[in-house]
Parts: structure tokens; sequence; C-alpha cells
């Protein structure tokens, strides 16, 4: 054995050689959110990496469970609710919710979400849905399969609709828009037509069927439902059945084999694909939990065409969803500035202190730390009297609201004038009104001084409320006085 490695190293050389460019790494079978992780933009690619979290995929049963999502095949006669309230029994979780409301008799895609991924209810709620329906019309068609095609046709965009009879909603006036129909299948002598139709959330096929028929002008009723995608989820992708999740669970118990669950349960990262993605670094995803505004040093790589306003995921380098965001900054932005606010968080997915904290360790934060302890600045770090000139000129406060400098600075307390004493002396002259006034002034500005906006705000409201409430007992007591005057 031994000759035969001597052998080998006198024949060829092992060794890795210096390479011009860097080989490209294929990340399009990368699972979830880090598929084609190579194509996002790059800001930087220097980072501490931290040993905390995990990519989805890998996740403890436990906290898989609870940050997972079902793609359930909903059968025909129960609703909903007791659809998910039937898996949150099966599961023994806190709590579940699903993606859209379907009519008892309606099958197909339900999404259900698992504890924690409950937070992404209504971001799919407000997904695109797409179902199959079978209508039965009440006469025959002159035209045919044609004249169904074009009146199918012609009930695309946004159309007036008014929620049915027998409806959970008010049933007022509202506008929502189809996208796109095909007509799968028509026989004109059983007056029975199939369609496939891809609408906005909220959109009544029910009513689409009605007006179908008014259109024919023969009438007509929905006979059948089937939702075959709602948001990111469709037919294709690893639908399952109540006796799935109810097998998957007792093998779980009994054999202790996860396969079957894990195959049952998706991660709630499936459901945020189709958004746009912001990759932070270790350090600042704690922050992001705790509801810090993703900061420009903190970001990693983003996609492209990314616009201000535009809804974005940020994940971090293991493919965890952190949170749903507000992008603060276009792409082009992100690629040019220095400093700034890329997202604001809309909803955190994250648990808190998954990662560990890392703010407050920086020069500048030392140095307010320092203050704060020397009394330079009040416990919320906003400056008083003793506050040097150069750090209220250049400390910039970027999680601060809108107003709250000007705010500090009005509370700030003036420095006190010099009284001139004067040898007149005065007899005891009663205290003027003015003066009174400027007493309960000067009293009200001591009691809320360094209030914020938001709390100045909250205060003037809880005032009006008791105010209102008082002007409504004593007109309840006058309403009374007066009754019994009637009564006499």
């Amino acid at each position: 054995m031994a000759m035969e490695i001597v052998k080998h190293s006198e024949e060829e050389e092992f060794a890795i050689k210096p390479q011009a460019s860097v080989p490209h790494l294929d990340t399009s079978n990368w699972p979830l959110l880090l598929k084609n992780y190579d194509k996002l933009l790059v800001r930087t690619g220097h980072f501490t990496p931290i040993p905390a979290g995990c990519s989805p995929l890998k996740r403890d049963i436990k906290s898989y469970i609870s940050s997972g999502v079902i793609n359930l095949d909903k059968p025909s006669n129960p609703s909903s609710h007791e659809v998910v309230a039937w898996v949150k029994r099966m599961l023994r979780v806190e709590k579940t919710g699903h993606s859209g409301t379907l009519d008892p008799k309606v099958t197909g895609c339900l999404i259900v979400c698992v504890d924690r991924a409950t937070r992404l209810v209504k971001s799919q709620q407000s997904a695109g849905k797409e179902y199959v329906a079978v209508i039965r019309l009440h006469d025959k068609l002159p035209g045919g399969k044609v004249q169904f095609a074009r009146a199918l046709e012609t009930l695309t965009g946004a159309l007036f609709q008014r929620p049915p009879l027998i409806s959970a909603v008010k049933r007022q006036l509202r506008i929502r828009t189809i996208h796109e129909s095909k007509l799968i299948e028509f026989d004109n002598d059983r007056h029975l037509g199939v369609f496939w139709v891809s609408c906005e959330a909220g959109t009544y096929i029910r009513t689409l069927c009605v007006h179908l028929g008014l259109l024919l002008g023969v009438g007509g009723h929905m006979q059948e439902l089937r939702r075959v995608r709602s948001g990111a989820m469709d037919e294709t992708k690893g639908m399952v059945t109540l006796h799935d999740v109810l097998d998957a669970q007792w093998t779980m118990d009994n054999t202790r084999d996860e396969s079957y669950l894990r195959k049952v349960i998706s991660p709630l990262e499936t459901l945020l694909t189709s958004y746009k993605r912001i990759v932070v670094k270790d350090s600042a995803v704690n922050a992001v939990c705790y509801g810090a505004k993703l900061m420009l040093p903190g970001l990693l790589r983003y996609e492209s065409e990314i616009e201000v306003h535009d809804e974005v995921v940020l994940m971090t380098t293991k493919g965890e969803a952190i949170a749903l965001g507000i992008a603060q900054m276009s792409t082009v932005e992100m690629s040019t500035c220095d400093h700034g606010v890329v997202a604001k968080v809309k909803r955190c997915i994250m648990e808190r202190d998954l990662y560990p904290r890392r703010w407050g360790l920086g020069p500048l934060a030392s140095e307010k730390k320092k203050l704060k302890a020397d009394g330079k600045l009040d416990k919320y770090g906003r400056p008083n009297e003793a506050t040097p000139a150069k750090w209220v000129s250049e400390y910039k406060d970027f999680g601060a609201a809108e107003g709250a400098a000007a705010a500090a600075a009005s509370s700030a307390p003036a420095t006190p004038q010099k009284v001139v004493e004067t040898s007149t002396v005065t007899t005891s002259v009663a205290v003027t009104p003015a003066n009174n006034e400027d007493d309960g002034e000067s009293k009200k500005r001591k009691k809320h001084e360094g209030e914020t906006p938001d709390e100045k705000a909250e205060r003037k409201r809880r005032k009006a409320e008791k105010k209102a409430a008082k002007a409504a007992k004593k007109a309840s007591k006058s309403g009374g006085a007066d009754e019994d005057d009637d009564s006499e």
C-alpha cells in the first residue's frame, strides 16, 4: 500500500493550483429561499457566521411542526374552520390558521398554518387563487361551445360582484379582478361546462357562474367547485389529506419515525419563495426580530429590481425567514448608498433570541452608554442640560420618529436667567391671576417634561375619552330626571 502511494506521488503532482477566476457555484437545486442564491446581488461578502439557527429542513421535529404549513386537500361537507380545528387536535399544537375560507361543499387546496406560521396567514389570504368550476346552464346554447367560450372570455378583468344570498359577509357591491379564464370542456346536450379561472382573492365563483348564465341569456348556476391553487401552493406541491396527517402523527407517536410527518408538513419558507429576498448578516438577525429597521451595514445580498415600498422577505444566510418587510430603498440605492434604512419590519416571523444579541457593541453605542452612566443623557438616551454640545450636533438617531428631536429640544430646560435684585422695598401685593396662570403652565410643563409625540397623543386621547364619558354620564342623568318628570 505504501509503495503504491509513493509510486502515485512520483507520477503525479498533488497540489491545489491558483486559478484566475472563481469557479461558478450552481445553486439552482438549493432548497426554498436559498434557490439561485448565486444570482443575488452582493453588497459585501464580509461577515462573521454565528453558530445559531439552522436550515429550515434540518430543524428538530418540535420546531419543524411549530414552523410548518400543510397543503391540505379539503374534503367536501365540513367547513374550513372545522378542518383546521381537526388538524389542531391531531397535531396537538397551540394554534392553527388557514389561507382563505372554502365553502363546505368546495374541495381543494387549503393551506393550514401551524403555530409560528400563522403569522403568514394574512399574506396568504390576500394572494391570488385558481379554481376549476362546473357550471350548469338552464337551457341549450344555439352557438354551442364557441358561444360559451366567447362569453367566458368577456368576463375577465375588473368585475362588479355582490356576495351570494347565503353569505357570511355583508352583501355590498365590490370590485374583483379575473386575471385569466380557460374553457376545459363543454357539453351542450347536458347543459354542462367546465372552466378554469385565475382570480383575485375574495372573488365569488358562484356569482361569476350566475353572471355567465345571464350573459348567455339562458341562466345558469354553479354545480361544483375545486380550488387548485392558493398563493404559492397548488395541487402538484405535496398536497395531503386529513388521513395522511392522522397517519403521520400516529407513526410518530408509535414508532418515533419522523419521516412521514416531515413529508406531510412543509417549512413556512415554502410560502415565501415568490417574494423578493434580502439576506441579513447573522449579527443583525436578533435586532430585526425585536422590531429594529434593517440598516445598510447589516445587508449582505439582495434581489435585483426591488423598488421602494415593495414587500420583501428578510432571510438569514442559512435560508431561514426572519420577517416580512417593506423596502425603504430600491436596488440602485442599496448598491450606491453607504448608510440608511434598507427595510422596515411589517411582520416578524422568527422567534426572538434564537440568534444572540449583537447590538450596542460599537464605538458610538459604547459612548452613549457611558454618557447615560455619567448622567449626561437621560435614561431613554435623550439629551439633557448636561449633554455635550458635540454629541447633540453630531449624533443622528435613525430609530427616532419624525419630530422626536424637536420634542427633545423643546423638553430640555432653558438656561436659568440671572435675577437682578433691587433695593426697593415693596408692600405685600396680591398675586395677579396672570401670575397664577404662569405657575400652572410651568407645573404642567414640568409634569410632562421629556414626553415624546406618541406619549403626548396618547395622553390627549385618554383625556378626550374621560371627557366624553363624563358628558355621557351627565346626559344619562339628565335624561333620567326628564323621564321622572314625565311620569309625574
